[in-house]
């Protein structure tokens, strides 16, 4: 496992803030990821990668690897441009102008495929897809969350959460002269997205993972019933997508699952160190330069702050890497200009010197970077641009 000179000599001569791309270690996260996809299609989340050069790194890595789950309209429009097909846009698009992008690129047939869970998306795609005389493939988005106690277990996304709710979408889209279903869609996040093997909450640890089983048996249940459901009506589905990495070991074992989305999985972010069934060494980090030595053990950083989505809390901080033992400081934590660091270890630490971090999820660090700055064998030998790099931003 690369140490903190490791990383100290490969990044010597790159101006910091830095965002870096382990080779070798994404290498070995890929071979992990595709050694546990049961021969299934595994499907890539563009949204924890943001860099058309690791999408094209990947995909060409293995003939597991097909097709992407992208996050908006016009980045789908983008990548298929950089020459992807088979695009899945894993939130519903309404806005007029994004429709008639995806419009122009059915008719001439590639394959954009438009999540779907209401009438309302239904007639707003019919409307579309009249006034811009073409067909849209959709998926049916299915809820698959749990409510226990009283608790709420997954993400609120899909209205669709009964086998009956499913069966008046698929008759409704079915019927529509504009619309051809081209798949279904489940994503369990409670257990994809929900660490369960957090040293610092080992009570809720136990918890979390008694309600994942308990979820997890109602939502295979619930999959099942409502594909074979679809398939009694001849209905032919071209995928059946579920689970993320933090599932990956579980969803693709299901008989009916035909691909599995994985994102997190191969940059490996800090968050994932923290989920019982997944250990996988990070590729992706960044590195800050000491700047200031304001007192003894701490070391003051030039930026930093580079926050993660979703419930704010410790845990969306980044994490310091390396050297072992370095932490951030408790009432400062990482901040927007700098980012104070607590160290007494055995490494001289000096002006100059990086403090190697992570961020706490994955593809978000690269809207803060133009760069990854790419790592093979201890040496920079290139880097590839992010969306940022690109002059993209979509969301």
């Amino acid at each position: 496992m690369p140490d903190y000179d490791y990383y100290k000599e490969a990044l010597k001569n790159v101006t910091k803030p830095c965002a870096f791309l382990n080779l070798d270690v994404l290498a070995e996260n890929i071979h992990d990821i595709t050694g546990k996809s049961n021969n299934k299609k595994i499907r890539i989340a563009s949204k924890s990668i943001r860099s058309v050069a690791v999408l094209k790194t990947i995909l060409n890595a293995s003939p597991v690897f097909q097709g992407i789950m992208c996050f908006t309209a016009d980045e789908a429009v983008y990548l298929n441009g950089h020459g992807f097909d088979d695009l899945l846009i894993a939130y519903p698009v309404w806005d007029t102008y994004h429709l008639k992008q995806i419009a122009k690129l059915r008719r001439d047939n590639h394959i954009i495929t438009v999540m779907i869970d209401s009438i309302e998306h239904i007639d707003r795609l019919e409307k579309a897809a009249k006034a811009e005389h073409c067909t849209f493939l959709v998926c049916i988005d299915i809820d698959l969350s749990s409510d226990f106690f009283g608790l709420h277990f997954g993400v609120h996304r899909s209205p669709i959460k009964t086998l009956e709710h499913a069966m008046a979408i698929i008759n409704r889209a079915t019927g529509s002269n504009y619309l051809q279903i081209d798949g279904v869609m489940g994503y369990e996040a409670q257990i994809a997205g929900v660490t369960d093997n957090d040293p610092n909450q080992k009570a809720k640890n136990n918890v979390i993972r008694f309600l994942k089983r308990k979820s997890s048996a109602e939502l295979i249940k619930k999959r099942d019933m409502i594909i074979k459901a679809i398939k009694r009506k001849g209905i032919s589905l071209r995928f059946v997508n579920g689970g993320g990495t933090g599932s990956l070991h579980q969803t693709s074992r299901e008989t009916e699952v035909t691909e599995v989305t994985v994102g997190s999985g191969f940059f490996n972010p800090g968050l994932f160190d923290y989920y019982q069934a997944f250990k996988r060494q990070p590729a992706v980090g960044f590195a800050i330069e000491i700047t200031r030595i304001p007192t003894s053990h701490i070391y003051t950083c030039s930026g930093g702050g580079y926050i993660a989505s979703g419930a704010t809390g410790h845990d969306k901080q980044p994490h310091v890497y390396l050297p072992e033992g370095a932490k951030l400081i408790a009432n400062e934590g990482a901040g927007e200009v700098q980012t104070p660091i607590y160290y007494a270890g055995k490494i001289q630490l000096t002006h100059g010197d990086p403090i190697i971090m992570r961020h706490s999820k994955a593809g978000e660090l690269c809207e803060r970077f133009h760069y990854l700055h790419l790592i093979q064998n201890g040496r920079i030998i290139g880097k590839y641009t992010t969306y940022r790099g690109d002059n993209q931003c979509f969301l």
